[in-house]
């Protein structure tokens, strides 16, 4: 179906393009309606068209690395899809399905080479909704992207905070227990031996003193740390929220599959009861 240069008007991609230029590429594109449910195209076919949305919506989804179908993005009214394929004209790396009826305009490298051949400033207002639409998309992944914390928290640490996550690390240790028991052993034996020629006698003052300075400094060096655990473990809750959140949609979205499918099963059951009693000879 050929593409009216009011269809553009309304698409943010053209929107800042002119009359002559929008009149120009209405002649080269052409509009697509898909039916729900229907592939507009697989990961891996030729990207030789990239589409624009005028109406409904589309899933675009990817396959990670365990074999999982992951949707990548849901483009509505106005936004585009298949651009980066269909510009390099190399194959598509996602598929692209109509979650409901839509009307798509169907774009080739051919169509924006026409327009610019004939528009030459029409790129530069291209360019400036692409980047816009690039930086959109960026901060879209910096949000969702998978975060471990422990590296979010370890690239903000300070020396004093990797300080005091060795001290509290080494003093949870055996290792610290063991030394510790010993030098205080032979301390104490020490002075047991010297007697009056001792430099701490019985009980001890110096030593309790140390012990005293010790904990003093031991305590908040260990609190330190386990603030920072507390915003690790705080961190993680937020991540593993946002992963059930997702996982809650895919559930959503595997219900609703499965009742689409349930609902066209009855359908099928309808029509075939149909079709018999209309066959079926009558007596």
């Amino acid at each position: 179906m050929t593409c009216k240069p009011e269809m553009l008007k309304s698409v943010p991609l053209f929107s800042l393009l002119d009359d002559d230029e929008t009149a120009v590429l209405a002649s080269q594109v052409d509009v697509k309606t898909f039916a729900a449910r229907e592939r507009i195209y697989k990961a891996g076919e030729p990207g030789t068209h990239a589409y624009v949305v005028v109406s409904g919506k589309v899933r675009i989804t990817t396959i990670d690395e365990d074999q999982q179908d992951v949707v990548v993005d849901e483009p509505g009214k106005g936004e585009f899809f298949g651009f980066a394929s269909m510009l390099e004209q190399t194959p598509h790396h996602t598929s692209a399905l109509a979650e409901e009826e839509c009307v798509c305009l169907e774009v080739s490298r051919d169509d924006i080479a026409t327009l610019l051949q004939r528009k030459p400033m029409a790129g530069m207002d291209l360019l400036t909704t692409l980047g816009h639409q690039i930086h959109v998309t960026h901060q879209l992944v910096r949000l969702r992207a998978a975060r471990n914390p422990n590296e979010v928290i370890e690239k903000e640490m300070t020396w004093g905070e990797r300080l005091a996550d060795k001290v509290a690390s080494f003093g949870g240790s055996w290792t610290f227990i063991i030394t510790f028991s010993v030098v205080l052993t032979v301390y104490a034996s020490v002075n047991v031996l010297l007697d009056k020629k001792a430099w701490d006698p019985y009980p001890f003052i110096l030593l309790n003193l140390f012990l005293s300075m010790l904990a003093a400094i031991q305590a908040p060096v260990i609190m330190m740390s386990q603030n920072r655990q507390d915003l690790k473990d705080r961190l993680r809750g937020e991540l593993d929220f946002d992963v059930n959140r997702r996982a809650e949609a895919e559930i959503q979205s595997l219900t609703r599959k499965i009742n689409l499918l349930d609902e066209k099963f009855d359908d099928l059951s309808a029509l075939l009861r149909e079709k018999n009693s209309v066959t079926q000879p009558v007596r």
